[in-house]
């Protein structure tokens, strides 16, 4: 296989077949923690696409030089380090946002996300293929969060991003919002939903 082809791969796996949350069920702590509302569950997904990037660009150049023994306390440390950049940098230009994600955004260090492809995959490739790997399952990660947080904002809130989109003429006719669709064991039914969705999309993935 070509490596055009293996990139190409390497990034788009992730966004359905390979997805790092409905297919390999990691990262669901944060899916089910802030995706209450839709703005949180976008932010939190670029702050993880950002820190598993790069982490997988950083740990890929220095993987020759990083004795077996502690390869994981260098992992973290370096996890560690982006995670710190991404929370000042959303303190000082998104702080309410920052504020709604609380210690959510400080808990990326110990997503199984990025430490699974850190071992996984950028222990054994070099720098853009793992930027590539980082990119793309930041992307179906985020993909997950728009999607659970958009269906808990809409039918909890009747909101997206804040605005109001269930028109005031539902609710005089007496529609109520689904105030279950805003607690965190919803999340794990609409992630159980998108799961039963894509297995029966993708026959492949079924148990037999």
């Amino acid at each position: 296989m070509s490596e055009k082809v293996t990139n190409k791969t390497v990034f788009f796996n992730p966004f359905s077949k390979n997805n790092p949350v409905i297919v390999q069920v990691l990262g669901i702590c944060s899916v089910l923690a802030v995706t209450a509302k839709l703005e949180p569950a976008i932010v939190m997904g670029l702050s993880v696409i950002a820190v598993l990037a790069f982490s997988n660009v950083i740990i890929s150049l220095i993987r020759s030089t990083i004795p077996t023994s502690i390869r994981i306390i260098v992992q973290l440390v370096v996890v560690a380090g982006l995670v710190i950049i991404v929370s000042e940098l959303l303190k000082a230009y998104a702080y309410e946002v920052s504020v709604q994600l609380s210690v959510f955004i400080g808990l990326i260090i110990t997503n199984c996300i990025l430490m699974g492809r850190l071992e996984a995959f950028a222990m054994a490739n070099r720098p853009w293929p793992s930027f590539l790997d980082g990119v793309g399952n930041g992307i179906g990660y985020t993909i997950i969060l728009i999607i659970v947080g958009f269906f808990r904002e809409l039918l909890g809130s009747g909101t997206l991003l804040g605005y109001q989109v269930v028109p005031k003429s539902f609710y005089e006719a007496g529609y109520v919002n689904n105030g279950l669709m805003i607690l965190p064991p919803m999340a794990l039914i609409v992630v159980a939903c998108i799961i039963w969705v894509h297995r029966s999309l993708h026959k492949e993935l079924q148990e037999p």
